[in-house]
């Protein structure tokens, strides 16, 4: 299993970035990793499919037992993933790929996460993975929304509209996590602490509360969105390099394979949630930090027209 996500991410890194060199050479600052939003978002997708694919039984078994073939479910999905995440990072027909994610991330909150949530409502972890899955689903529908060719202006405002919610109270509600929590890990705040190797644990736990506070109040106003999207997506891939890229090596060095692809799972979980951003971002229009590399008629980190 753990071959099958490392070659998923790999394959997925080189596809998205090829796909998204124009994009990038275009884009200037920030705006780069705008850009990369799609590679971003579909990195994770194909390591999530892989596992799907590898018949993960703790997977398995978050089927619902009402339903019938549950293993045919497992697979179902894997192949889901790994087709949506080709789809957006080639940006072809993302329109209808992130829409369709979108639907399932939602229908696992409703399934899955949220029943679990409110069986147990004063435990914080159920809220924040239906924050993490909800954040998902929006991102999903906010690359539909600014796809190009897309959907007609009424299904674009939905989508991205929802997209505008979801992801700035996901960023609140963690940020106010954070500060609880400081010293667990970053980004998503789950139940992970941070090792007692890390330098300032705390400090890295209240400083990204209050990034996510304020850029999480910043992108529910409409003339600041883009901005403070593109910040916060950017502070994210700096705690996914320096915070979950060594805890990933640890992990690697455990002979267990639970816990390397647990390294794994949290490494692209807090990358997806970085993506989900960041295509908050590219959907937001021109108004950013630095200056506009979108050419005229579809958003920075967009495919051109021709895709």
């Amino acid at each position: 299993m753990v071959a099958a996500t490392w070659t998923a991410f790999v394959a997925l890194s080189a596809i998205g970035a090829w796909c998204a060199r124009r994009a990038v050479a275009e884009a200037r600052g920030l705006d780069k990793l705008v850009a990369l939003a799609n590679a971003f978002f579909a990195m994770p997708l194909a390591v999530f499919g892989a596992e799907h694919l590898a018949g993960d039984e703790g997977i398995a078994s978050l089927v619902p037992a009402y339903m019938p073939w549950r293993r045919f479910w497992l697979y179902f999905v894997g192949v889901a993933l790994v087709a949506a995440a080709l789809s957006i990072a080639t940006r072809t027909l993302v329109r209808w790929s992130g829409l369709l994610f979108g639907v399932m991330m939602f229908l696992f909150v409703a399934m899955l996460h949220l029943p679990g949530a409110l069986s147990s409502p004063h435990e914080r972890i159920g809220w924040v993975i239906v924050c993490r899955e909800s954040s998902f689903g929006a991102g999903g529908w906010l690359l539909a929304g600014s796809a190009t060719p897309g959907w007609n202006a009424r299904v674009r405002r939905v989508l991205v509209t929802t997209g505008r919610v979801i992801i700035p109270a996901a960023a609140i509600f963690y940020g106010v996590q954070h500060l609880l929590h400081p010293l667990h890990v970053p980004g998503v705040p789950l139940e992970r602490v941070l090792p007692e190797w890390m330098p300032a644990r705390a400090l890295v736990g209240c400083l990204t509360g209050a990034v996510l506070l304020v850029c999480g109040a910043g992108m529910l106003v409409p003339r600041t969105t883009r901005a403070t999207a593109t910040y916060l997506g950017a502070w994210i891939l700096l705690l996914v390099v320096v915070v979950y890229g060594p805890l990933l090596v640890e992990s690697m060095r455990d002979p267990s394979t639970a816990a390397r692809v647990q390294g794994i799972n949290y490494f692209t979980d807090t990358l997806l949630f970085a993506g989900a951003i960041l295509a908050l971002a590219g959907a937001s229009g021109a108004s950013r930090p630095g200056r506009s590399a979108a050419a005229p008629g579809y958003a920075a980190g967009a495919p051109p027209p021709a895709a």
